[in-house]
């Protein structure tokens, strides 16, 4: 349910959620149950826009999966029992499916061809075709392979040696979806430690890598077998509800059943170096996946840096963390993520744009923001353009912003987080 007005001013939010599911780990869920062989039972599955993308593309390659609430049930044929597609494979809003997807598609016998929405199209995926062409891929899209629609010629590949030039997690799993096919090892180097959901589910689904520092290893020819994967909540997800927590006054709440892969608690880090008032429960499951509960309350927050090897744990929080900072004592810097222009908007250009109409003192670099707190917000019309991300940090924004917010173009938000303002609503002290 998607209100027609933001909820501003508020007094207070206090009160238990769990966030829907982890994004990348549900995409990954039904790709490599898709290329495995026997039953993948996926529990805790996303039902955002983005992962139900992916599923319908994997029904296109000939795969059975069913769909019972947020249980997917995948009945995999191998990577061999995937097929030429009669019709074109739409990805919708995400990225995560179409450049992942790639790897894949690269080392099957058949042709297949690749678009999604408006913001995909503006998207660049040279960034991946470049790499997988050294396995021997053939790739073609428009503007020389650059965007959409992407046209892939399936055939044999070759393992290679990369050296990725900047840290992504997207490149690095298609890369080893591709070396799971490749004749020969696949090497991959990154220059920062990025997210490795790909790496653990090789391991859930019979498969081997090996990763020492930032170079990870694959050999091709692997056979992997379906399994049970429960999809811890979203640490992405959970985060707009962690800034919450932490700048609207007299707030207490607690996030359950929340994903905490080391390679993605950045968000963390950052809310402990700012001084929030933060806790956390981790869960002794022994599952792939590390998962705990977080409690979070009001805070007096200061600003920090955040740069290098932490931007990659938390590149698709720092919306959200831009808002905090607007909430600290002092200057707020961000830099080194120069990825933020690649996403489903320039989130660098965006979250400048929207907090700047709210009242926000806040400034572009080349490669991230400067902020400087303590802002008070007032209210406003502002934008998600179309990005579930910049949607949900401008909802918190209009928490705490005086006066009222019009938020255009909120239904991105079910993307990520169909039941968002649900949630949000549940939390809302009236006193």
């Amino acid at each position: 349910m998607i209100p027609a007005n933001l909820r501003t001013n508020l007094k207070g939010l206090s009160g238990e959620i769990a966030v829907p599911g982890d994004k990348s780990i549900s995409h990954r869920s039904v790709m490599f149950g898709s290329i495995a062989k026997g039953k993948t039972v996926v529990t805790n599955f996303l039902l955002g826009e983005d992962c139900l993308s992916t599923i319908a593309c994997f029904r296109k390659l000939g795969v059975s999966i069913e769909q019972e609430g947020n249980k997917v049930t995948i009945m995999g044929k191998g990577m061999d029992g995937l097929h030429e597609p009669e019709a074109i494979l739409d990805v919708g809003n995400s990225g995560t499916t179409i450049r992942l997807m790639m790897g894949i598609l690269a080392g099957r016998p058949f042709h297949s061809v690749l678009v999604g929405d408006e913001s995909i199209a503006k998207r660049p995926m040279t960034r991946v075709i470049a790499p997988l062409s050294l396995f021997g891929a053939k790739i073609y899209g428009r503007k020389n392979g650059e965007f959409t629609p992407l046209s892939v010629i399936g055939g044999p590949l070759a393992g290679a040696a990369y050296e990725l030039p900047v840290a992504s997690a997207q490149v690095k799993s298609s890369l080893l979806f591709a070396g799971l096919q490749a004749s020969g090892e696949t090497v991959i180097i990154e220059p920062m430690k990025t997210r490795d959901h790909t790496e653990r589910m090789i391991k859930q689904f019979g498969g081997e890598v090996a990763a020492d520092g930032h170079t990870i290893r694959i050999k091709g020819g692997q056979t992997l077998t379906g399994t049970e994967i429960h999809v811890p909540g979203d640490i992405s997800s959970a985060a707009f509800f962690l800034a919450a927590g932490a700048i609207v006054p007299n707030s207490e709440i607690k996030l359950k059943n929340v994903g905490l892969n080391p390679t993605r608690t950045g968000i963390i880090e950052v809310l402990q170096q700012m001084g929030a008032n933060i806790s956390i429960e981790p869960y002794e499951n022994g599952l792939a996946e590390p998962a705990g509960d977080i409690t979070i309350r009001t805070s007096t927050l200061k600003g920090t840096v955040i740069e290098g090897a932490l931007i990659p744990r938390l590149i698709d929080e720092i919306p959200i963390i831009a808002l905090l900072a607007t909430q600290a004592e002092g200057e707020t810097v961000i830099k080194d993520a120069e990825e933020l222009k690649v996403k489903e908007t320039n989130r660098i250009d965006t979250v400048v744009k929207e907090l700047s109409k709210l009242g926000a003192d806040i400034t572009a670099t080349e490669d991230g923001m400067v902020i400087k707190g303590r802002s008070s917000l007032s209210g406003g019309t502002v934008s998600s353009h179309g990005d579930h991300r910049i949607g949900m940090m401008l909802a918190v924004a209009a928490a705490i912003s005086k006066g009222e917010v019009q938020l255009q173009q909120k239904e991105a938000i079910s993307v990520s987080y169909p039941s968002f303002f649900e949630h949000f609503e549940s939390l809302i002290s009236e006193t």
